[in-house]
């Protein structure tokens, strides 16, 4: 009959072993944050880009104008979210890496398991210049899409009223993409991201037309 010593050591492997099904979830888990930042991206880009046409189309009724002004948003945009991501899990990336040798110090000795974990550790750790491109690609996808809807529409009004059209389309499938990945209510998460951006689009429209007005020039 055997000891209860020798049955726990047995077992003990048993404990360190994690599950098919845990790893599933946790790689889907992590694979439901960079969607989610993704479309936090496209819709920050959508919204930008959007606004700014509509700004400069509430003084401006050329065509280039809006195009131009929208590039640009769509360059600049890319580029701040590109370094603002880059900097930012460069930070996370210093601060994990410093906690785990701290933890590693503090143990006198690794065994096998506890090196496979570090290992594991270091493997997940975020990389920098992969977020910094993830970001800057989803911001210009979301960029992208008003200013596609604009390019070929000479009639002014009819442009403004299919930036508005494609803007508040394209932020309804971002709300209900992001609350099925967030398991949240559809209706309140997209009714929360289109009113968000229809705020955006009229606080431009109106100020750019008011201090671009006759009255507010010098």
């Amino acid at each position: 009959m055997a000891s209860n010593f020798e049955l726990s050591e047995r077992s003990s492997p048993k404990q360190h072993r994690i599950s098919p099904r845990a790893e599933e979830e946790v790689d889907y888990m992590q694979r439901a944050q960079w969607l989610r930042a993704a479309l936090l991206g496209a819709n920050d880009g959508l919204v930008t880009v959007a606004s700014l046409m509509m700004g400069v189309g509430s003084i401006k009724e050329d065509v280039k104008a809006m195009l131009l002004v929208g590039f640009a948003g769509l360059v600049a945009g890319a580029c701040s979210m590109a370094i603002g991501e880059f900097v930012s899990v460069c930070t996370q990336r210093d601060i994990e890496t410093a906690q785990m040798k701290r933890d590693i110090e503090t143990k006198t000795s690794l065994s096998a398991i506890d090196e496979q974990d570090e290992e594991e550790k270091k493997e997940r750790l975020p990389n920098p210049g992969q977020a910094a491109m993830a970001s800057a690609l989803a911001f210009s996808v979301g960029a992208a899409m008003p200013l596609l809807a604009a390019v070929f529409i000479e009639n002014h009004k009819v442009r403004m009223a299919v930036v508005a059209i494609v803007a508040t389309l394209a932020l309804l499938v971002f709300g209900v993409t992001g609350a099925v990945l967030g398991k949240t209510s559809v209706f309140k998460s997209s009714v929360r991201v289109v009113i968000g951006g229809w705020m955006a689009m009229a606080l431009t429209f109106g100020l750019t037309k008011f201090i671009g007005s006759e009255a507010m020039q010098i």
